[in-house]
């Protein structure tokens, strides 16, 4: 074979006729008449209930945050890429966090020693983030983190973050994660078991609505169910179940629904079924809204929006042909846009295989600012708005997420759910059927499993190099924390922080802050915390 000929797949493989039915399995008509349409349930932008989008100008007022997801290796070459990302334009950070962060290891661990660093920057006390952070202004970024089992502490560290550099706390904006059921489902960085995590969550939330209030304390996550395997109705459905556990829970803690609902958040993945996407988008904005309205009776239309973010790419992107990805993440990142995000990560076309280089890095910035500022797609408000397609599949999507909600209720909750297993093996045989498909080739996935060449290497470019001395500076660092700090204040921080964890009726936050303030580490909290409430024992279902 001549080079450049590509092959084709056995006639077994072929890729099927474009097909009668989205991803998600809804039909899809070949042609959709009027007579489809429920004017009733569209609309105006900006008014409930809000199919067109939460704002009325939509991004003429305020056009998404660009964020990209990064953090690697220690503070400083983070705080580095974060600087620079800052200067091609990104308006927001999105913050990731090494796995020892994220499961409460100190660097000195066993368990962390061979991971520190690698798909995240190491934070295990405040000195790592103020050198993260050192020469940002806190007041005028915008800083998300993907974090969930040790949340609590790394907003309480960001708090103590802001009162070092003398940032009033009710300046500060941004996100942190925080959603720990679905870690139970997909991701497994939980820690503790479901009922103090729930706790845990609370605390932050009642906590940060009078301390932060500018600042989102959760953002309910769908998107690694969506990577896991679940379809986009699925992915809609349990990050919404997940929603209304958290906001039963906060009404049990005495909180105000007018007051904390309005700083929820959500966070989803964008795959490649660009209208099952913009459907999904607008199926759960409307569903939430007449949630909030109907079952909780919030009033205030802020306490009914729902906000979201997004990731273009994840388990979308692929290894082989990695350059076809950039043309992916273009396809996700508009599908984002006409759904009505508020802040969008785009991922870098090497995602798949390696750290993002800067200039992979730069390009996923400059997809958003291309599509942002020259396609033109965001000048007006839900322009698909009012599309016989697009509203039929809308209405059609709102079913399908309304029936896998009423199959969660009708097990007993999305508590139970979790703790008995159920929702996690329904993920499970959910990820087993798309790979089935993939390796089927009945779903097509270009460069994958059709349209490749023959002997095909991976053309890479530019290679990610992680510094190796990684670990023995991050270790040293550690090391000098513990030899300066007071240890007599560290040692009655912690105290208080179980004592506290055993009255249920504190909010644990003020002990964590307190704790950060005093250099107690990440792993140092987390074990008084494991002393007092134990850790998740995960159920095996054969």
């Amino acid at each position: 074979m001549k080079q450049g000929e590509f092959t084709q797949a056995p006639r077994e493989l072929l890729p099927p006729r474009l097909g009668s039915t989205s991803s998600t399995g809804i039909a899809v008509p070949t042609q959709v008449h009027a007579s489809a349409v429920h004017p009733e349930q569209i609309g105006a932008p900006g008014e409930y209930p809000f199919t067109r989008g939460i704002f009325p100008d939509g991004y003429n007022g305020r056009m998404w945050t660009i964020r990209q997801y990064s953090g690697f290796g220690t503070a400083e070459e983070s705080n580095e890429r974060y600087k620079f990302l800052l200067a091609q334009g990104q308006t927001g950070l999105s913050v990731a966090l090494d796995l020892p962060t994220q499961c409460g290891y100190d660097p000195t661990h066993p368990m962390a020693r061979s991971e520190i660093g690698k798909v995240g920057v190491s934070l295990s006390n405040l000195s790592e983030a103020e050198i993260l952070f050192q020469g940002l202004d806190l007041s005028k970024i915008s800083t998300s983190f993907t974090i969930n089992g040790t949340a609590a502490i790394i907003y309480a560290m960001y708090l103590a973050v802001a009162d070092k550099q003398g940032v009033p706390r009710d300046k500060l904006t941004g996100t942190i994660q925080n959603d720990i059921l679905k870690e139970y489902v997909a991701r497994g960085t939980w820690i503790f078991p479901v009922k103090p995590s729930m706790r845990l969550v609370a605390d932050s939330i009642l906590y940060s609505n009078d301390a932060s209030p500018r600042f989102n304390p959760i953002s309910i996550a769908g998107a690694h169910v969506r990577d896991a395997g679940s379809t986009a109705a699925e992915e809609m459905a349990y990050t919404l179940a997940n929603g209304l556990a958290y906001v039963d829970e906060l009404q049990a803690r005495g909180g105000d629904v007018e007051k904390f609902a309005k700083r929820l958040s959500f966070f989803f993945y964008v795959h490649m079924d660009f209208f099952d996407e913009i459907a999904k988008f607008r199926a759960g904005r409307r569903l939430w809204a007449k949630l909030m309205k109907e079952r909780y009776g919030a009033q205030d239309p802020k306490a009914q929006h729902f906000r979201f973010g997004v990731v273009c790419g994840g388990s979308s992107l692929i290894a082989p042909q990695p350059y076809n990805n950039v043309i992916r993440v273009a396809v996700e990142t508009m599908a984002a846009v006409l759904g009505g995000a508020q802040s969008i990560f785009t991922c870098a076309f090497d995602e798949a295989f390696q750290i993002p280089t800067e200039t992979s890095a730069e390009l996923a910035v400059r997809t958003q600012q291309i599509i942002g500022f020259e396609s033109g797609i965001g000048r007006t408000v839900d322009p698909l708005g009012g599309s016989y397609f697009l509203e039929q599949h809308t209405d059609r999507m709102e079913a399908e997420i309304t029936k896998v909600m009423g199959e969660i209720d009708a097990y007993g909750g999305v508590i139970r759910a979790i703790e008995d297993g159920w929702i996690q093996m329904r993920l499970a045989e959910r990820g087993l059927e798309r790979k089935r498909k993939v390796d089927s080739g009945e779903t097509v996935i270009v460069g994958q499993n059709h349209f490749r060449r023959e002997n095909e290497e991976i053309a890479v470019g530019e290679v990610f190099k992680l510094d190796p001395t990684i670990a023995k500076r991050a270790l040293e660092k550690f090391e000098r924390v513990l030899d300066t700090r007071n240890q007599a204040e560290v040692d009655k921080c912690l105290v208080r922080l179980s004592e506290a964890a055993r009255n249920d009726r504190e909010n644990i936050m003020p002990y964590l802050v307190d704790g950060c303030h005093a250099y107690a580490t990440v792993g140092e909290m987390v074990a008084a915390l494991k002393n007092e409430w134990g850790e998740f024992q995960e159920p095996v279902n054969l």
